[in-house]
Formats: C-alpha cells, sequence, structure tokens
C-alpha cells in the first residue's frame, strides 16, 4: 500500500496548472457535497442512509492511510450534513441539489484538466477520487501545522 505522500505526489502531477489547481478548490468539495446530498436519499434502514455507510468506509481507509485525514473526513461530513439541513430547511430537493452540484463540477474539473493538458488521476485508479479531498485538506493541515 503506496504512503499518503506518494499518493498525493502521483496526484499532483496532474495538478501543476494554477488554473486547474484553483478549479480544484471549487470543484472537488462541491463534487463531494453532492455526493453526499445523493447519497443522504438513499435509505438502508430507517435513521441510516447510503451517505453514512460510505463515509464509515471512507474514514476506515484514511485510518489506515492517514488519521489525521480521517479526522478531517469526518470534519467534513458534518459540514456537509449541516449543509444538507440548511438546504432541506428552505425547502430544496436534496437529491435534485446534489445532481445539478455533481454535474456542473464534473464540468469544471474536465475543464481544468484540459487548462492541466493530462487526463484526470482517477482515470488510472479509482482511489484517487478519494485523494482529491485529502490533497486540498494536506494543503490546510501544512498550513495550520497538523502533520499527516
Amino acid at each position: 500500500m503506496k504512503t499518503i505522500h506518494q499518493l498525493f505526489d502521483e496526484y499532483a502531477e496532474s495538478h501543476q496548472n494554477p488554473v486547474n489547481k484553483a478549479i480544484h478548490w471549487i470543484c472537488v468539495p462541491a463534487i463531494f457535497f453532492s455526493i453526499v446530498l445523493l447519497l443522504l436519499e438513499v435509505r438502508l434502514f430507517e435513521m441510516v442512509s447510503l451517505a453514512s455507510i460510505v463515509i464509515v468506509a471512507v474514514v476506515l481507509y484514511f485510518l489506515f492511510t492517514s488519521p489525521p485525514f480521517a479526522a478531517g473526513m469526518v470534519f467534513i461530513y458534518i459540514l456537509c450534513m449541516v449543509g444538507a439541513k440548511i438546504l432541506a430547511m428552505q425547502g430544496v430537493v436534496l437529491w435534485h441539489a446534489g445532481l445539478y452540484i455533481f454535474i456542473i463540477a464534473w464540468i469544471g474539473q474536465f475543464i481544468g484538466h484540459k487548462i492541466e493538458g493530462k487526463k484526470p488521476s482517477f482515470l488510472n485508479d479509482i482511489k484517487f477520487l478519494l485523494i482529491g479531498p485529502a490533497w486540498l485538506m494536506s494543503f490546510i493541515f501544512k498550513r495550520i501545522g497538523i502533520k499527516y
């Protein structure tokens, strides 16, 4: 299993252009949020959504890769849940919002990679869909002094 640093180095290879990086700062969190919105609508049990199951799997993955990122993903998920609650209180249909955000954010991602001139990392390895949010989080961690 590759270390988190090796995964970030590999991910960074196709994320050098400043415009692409800026697009990723907007679109990666938007995609994460949109997926949470979509998965919240899939109920496995009365009180358990597919979003909860997926975030548990993501947190477990990061516990083995880098525990600080596991904690970061829990924090991001909580923010997403707060955002979902705010949208729901405004009468927004969550899966509609999730679908629109997902489509628009992926268009942005592909524009960024067109500008970069390199294909998205996840086309080589699906786990890079998880690494994208952690890669962005790594910049925040560095800035506030959290070692990972």
